[in-house]
């Protein structure tokens, strides 16, 4: 019994206050256009953990409060911030322009970066993250756009770990990415 103990305690156990979805097979490789005008891959943030993010910059609630909390998150890794990466992926190509998520994305955090792509592109990334999305009418000639409104964080290494569902606290946040530093 002791054997095991010891042998328990020289694992590493993460615990995270968001969902381990350790080993989930979805989420092909995404390629989109920054909010710079360049080309990115999940790749190509390899060595930083990653929080992946859907939403759009009209949202009048759920998109700004998360980019908020996943701001203060960082803000309390301190100098291990650097260690991670926001990316904001935009459910709104119609509007969502370079020149837009430029403003917005940053204005959260200036390391957080905006990705965007045309109609068919943010079809096809949000149906291989399981995204759900749709265009609904505001009643005032606009629209908004109802969408899943959670994260999903990859470890170093590129793989998918976990899920921050909507209304998780900074706190918990920051304790999940501490985890996959």
């Amino acid at each position: 019994m002791l054997l095991v103990l010891v042998l328990a305690a020289c694992g590493k156990q993460e615990e995270f206050a968001g969902t381990d979805i350790s080993g989930a097979q979805f989420g092909d490789p995404l390629a989109l256009v920054d909010h710079h005008g360049n080309p990115r891959k999940l790749a190509d943030f390899r060595g930083k953990v990653v929080v992946l993010f859907f939403g759009y910059t009209h949202c009048p609630d759920v998109c700004p409060t998360t980019m908020d909390d996943l701001a203060k998150a960082l803000r309390l890794l301190k100098e291990d911030r650097t260690q991670v990466q926001v990316l904001f992926v935009t459910l709104d190509p119609e509007r969502d322009t370079q020149e837009l998520l430029a403003q917005y994305v940053p204005s959260f955090d200036e390391s957080f970066i905006g990705l965007y792509g045309d109609a068919a592109m943010t079809e096809q990334v949000a149906k291989s993250f399981k995204v759900y999305y749709r265009k609904e009418p505001d009643g005032k000639g606009g629209y908004t756009i109802d969408h899943s409104a959670g994260a999903y964080v990859f470890d170093k290494e590129g793989a998918l770990r976990v899920y921050i569902g909507h209304g998780q606290k900074p706190q918990d946040i920051a304790h999940d990415l501490e985890q996959l530093m």
